[in-house]
């Protein structure tokens, strides 16, 4: 009988605590089968498990982690905040010294309010936009996860297409039926919508990349039609960065496609990695936010000390000289080397990238919407996830979320992942 692993163990464990064992769906093994691994400690590009077991590690904390994990400076920083206080519920010199990094980043953002989550972030853009225009319809992308806010909800990405779940369980329909849908990449579908309802659309919320059906990229004037259908009809864009913001380029999609949308949101990377979020757009708009406007937003442990001295060190690291070009290198050779086994193998495979996010589809054409992630060969993505595990490879437990190459994946960590693909692409052939 085969011994169980302390991984194992803990799993079983923790199912009895804590619903379907994990504190995020994102976590679970549900996709691929299996149980999931529990993390003792991680350092540059590798995870180790509690087995003692190392991994070249690509999920990065979804995505935050591009200085790669325990930075020096990041833990330097966490380590020198903690010790004069944890919160303490008023302000403090960090945030707006954080707030001013960030404004200075992005043309677009010319105030900021920091919450505790990507979820946070969005829900509130959201709520700001409705306030800002009077209006309550909200237009979002089949395949586009925004967080667990209840009216973005619908035909979401990430964790509630990997499980199968139905969008909207638990959220009443009143909660819903402001949200309009459209594909991916199709401009005239919104276009469409706001014939329909000229003067009830708020906002349109986009991911300027998308990572939550996998990692599909904007078509050529979609992001741009975008802007001129909102700017046209008196509604706002809204650019959910939380995976692209200071990964793709340092001023994020909107720096790389050169669009500008009036709201943009942030996740963890503005804090090295610790629970945060921000959002932050024009001043007009942000100053209705309260104290200074009517549209309530609050939180207790909002622009955290340690998030904020950790957000600080980690941008002061990526805008050093040669930060991006590095990152795109070994991105491009990781999706080069992955397609190129693939072809070697005979296996059907498209591997999409923008930037620093990738990820393979078991498909034979490019993926450009989730009708087209939908359609996918989940199956074989199970079998290369464990070819990759069993090779010493971590990836994210789902074909529907995005590999991240950090600065700290070294041209030989490339090559093994490059490598062990290859064996694990001829298994399945």
């Amino acid at each position: 009988m085969r011994t169980m692993t302390r991984s194992e163990a803990l799993f079983d464990e923790a199912v009895g605590l804590i619903p379907g064992g994990v504190d995020s769906p994102a976590r679970s093994f549900n996709g691929v089968g299996g149980a999931p691994l529990f993390i003792d400690s991680a350092e540059g590009s590798t995870i180790r498990d509690v087995d003692g077991n190392g991994y070249i590690d690509y999920v990065g904390s979804y995505g935050p982690l591009i200085l790669g994990h325990a930075h020096p400076d990041v833990v330097q920083a966490v380590q020198d905040a903690a010790a004069k206080g944890t919160s303490f519920g008023a302000p403090t010199a960090l945030e707006t010294e954080l707030a001013q990094a960030v404004v200075e980043a992005l043309p677009s953002v010319e105030m900021v309010r920091f919450v505790n989550s990507g979820t946070e972030a969005t829900m509130s853009a959201v709520r700001l936009a409705r306030g800002f225009t009077g209006r309550d319809k909200i237009v979002k992308f089949a395949g586009c996860y925004h967080g667990h806010v209840d009216a973005l909800l619908a035909e979401a990405g990430s964790g509630v297409a990997t499980h199968g779940l139905p969008a909207t369980a638990g959220v009443p329909k009143a909660a819903v039926e402001d949200t309009l849908t459209a594909p991916y990449n199709d401009p005239d579908a919104v276009q469409g919508l706001f014939e329909t309802f000229p003067t009830e659309i708020a906002a349109v919320i986009v991911e300027p990349v998308a990572g939550n059906m996998g990692v599909v990229p904007p078509e050529p004037e979609f992001l741009e039609r975008l802007r001129e259908i909102t700017q046209r009809h008196d509604a706002l864009l809204i650019f959910d960065e939380v995976m692209t913001g200071f990964r793709v380029a340092y001023g994020g999609a909107q720096e790389r496609f050169d669009v500008t949308p009036d709201l943009t949101c942030f996740g963890k990377v503005i804090g090295g990695g610790l629970p945060v979020g921000a959002y932050g757009g024009r001043l007009d708009v942000m100053e209705q936010i309260a104290p200074t406007g009517p549209v309530y937003q609050a939180g207790t442990l909002s622009g955290n000390p340690l998030a904020m001295a950790a957000g600080l060190a980690t941008l002061r690291k990526l805008q050093e000289p040669g930060v991006y070009e590095q990152l795109e290198e070994r991105s491009e050779e990781l999706q080069e080397g992955l397609n190129e086994a693939a072809q070697d193998a005979g296996v059907p495979m498209v591997v999409q990238r923008v930037g620093a996010m990738l990820g393979p589809f078991f498909s034979e054409h490019p993926v450009r919407n989730y009708s087209d992630a939908q359609r996918v060969d989940t199956e074989r993505f199970a079998r290369l996830f464990w070819g990759l595990m069993a090779r010493g490879i971590y990836i994210a437990p789902s074909t529907y979320e995005a590999w991240f190459p950090s600065l700290a994946h070294s041209a030989d960590d490339i090559q093994r992942t490059v490598d062990a693909a290859y064996e694990a692409l001829k298994e399945l052939a």
